[in-house]
């Protein structure tokens, strides 16, 4: 015998004055709650990051249109944005309008002949692009550069994904093309994305020997071996890394339990983000704490003149200056950041043959090609493939 459904429930009594909502839309006040959300689960550096990538696009738009920003955004004006913004070579016969920047003398291939001087343009208006660097959004004249310019539309991109069903206009095949096309003519000239230098052992260790006996020199010592050798942590993992989450082991080093970070949004406790600091980074981890007297709160701290430590963690701003600073005293050629630790230890471990799959348990990484892309960079000289030609004796 069928059982038929129970009815559905009644409506239930609305009080007086209560707004209904529609179910096939979200209202301005629930998109609002989404984008609130949606920040406060965000880091701090990604935080300022979006935020001020969406202040240039608010302060471009409001000077090319005369009106504020409001999203979804139209497709035309990302194109516009992208034509703004990113250099091309000038074509005869094009109608008057383009921003020429520099000349510059494009090669052909290699050992052939050079190609004649030709000018790069783009199409930001002269009065605009100085209002924008006056007002300091930006820092200089002219285009910006390929990394800067994809970041500011991955950044619009990522503001019309917070809100469901909204269109995004940078996933129009048209403006994917393009952003493309771009990448395909900065090539072209030489131009690649710019990365920061890796950190691998032998700079490391240069690095490091600038590393004193002082308070700051023994923090600056552990706070870099920390980062490097627990599996290159990112800047805003080392400063939120708290004696509550290190656990010693005596003589075999420490376990650091990651908490919240990129990898680990939700801080979850599971084996995969427990971080082995040990050997040399162990040792200087005992040193510091030994010296600061540390028992608890965070690991890596603010130091007055003269040494004293404070109570106050470092920020993530700080562990870029630590880097940088010692890179510029340890003489190394190339430009570093924090990110050069995380780089390092990649690249490293492809030199030293560790698999792979290790060592990106170690680093965190969710992308695979990101991950494979620095350890390839270590490992390209161990590939057998090129030494076809070399007797097995040689």
């Amino acid at each position: 015998m069928k059982i038929a459904p129970p009815p559905p429930p009644a409506p239930v009594p609305l009080s007086a004055g209560h707004a209904l909502l529609d179910p096939g839309a979200l209202s301005r006040l629930t998109e609002k709650a989404v984008r609130e959300v949606t920040r406060q689960g965000q880091s701090a550096n990604t935080q300022a990051s979006y935020a001020g990538a969406m202040r240039y696009w608010a302060a471009w738009y409001g000077a090319r249109y005369g009106q504020a920003l409001h999203l979804p955004v139209p497709i035309p004006v990302v194109v516009q944005f992208i034509v703004d913004h990113a250099q091309r070579r000038a074509e005869d016969g094009v109608e008057a309008g383009p921003v020429k920047t520099t000349r510059k003398r494009v090669h052909r291939a290699a050992g052939g002949p050079a190609a004649p001087q030709q000018e790069l343009v783009h199409d930001l208006p002269p009065v605009i692009d100085q209002q924008l660097v006056a007002q300091r959004y930006k820092g200089k004249l002219g285009p910006l550069a390929l990394n800067t310019l994809v970041h500011r539309i991955a950044v619009l991109s990522k503001a019309h994904q917070v809100v469901p069903d909204m269109d995004n206009p940078c996933n129009h095949p048209g403006v994917r093309d393009l952003l493309k096309n771009v990448r395909r003519g900065y090539a072209d000239r030489g131009v690649r994305a710019h990365k920061q230098s890796a950190l691998t052992r032998e700079p490391l260790e240069a690095v490091l020997a600038t590393c004193d006996e002082s308070p700051r020199g023994k923090r600056d010592r552990a706070l870099l071996l920390f980062a490097w050798a627990s599996g290159g942590r990112r800047r805003s993992e080392v400063t939120t890394a708290t004696m509550e989450n290190l656990h010693n082991h005596g003589a075999r080093g420490f376990v650091y339990v990651l908490g919240r970070s990129k990898a680990n949004q939700e801080a979850k406790d599971d084996e995969s983000n427990h971080k082995p600091v040990s050997g040399k980074a162990a040792q200087a981890l005992r040193e510091w704490l030994a010296l600061s007297g540390i028992s608890e709160g965070p690991i890596f701290r603010r130091l007055r003149k003269g040494g004293k430590v404070t109570a106050d963690a470092l920020d993530p701003e700080a562990v870029r200056k630590i880097v940088q600073r010692r890179c510029a005293l340890a003489g190394l050629p190339g430009q570093f950041s924090a990110h050069s630790l995380r780089s390092g230890f990649v690249t490293e471990a492809g030199s030293q043959d560790i698999p792979a799959i290790k060592a990106m348990l170690l680093t965190g990484h969710k992308k695979a090609e990101t991950f494979m892309g620095y350890y390839r960079a270590g490992n390209v000289l161990k590939n057998e493939a090129g030494r076809l030609l070399d007797d097995e004796d040689d």
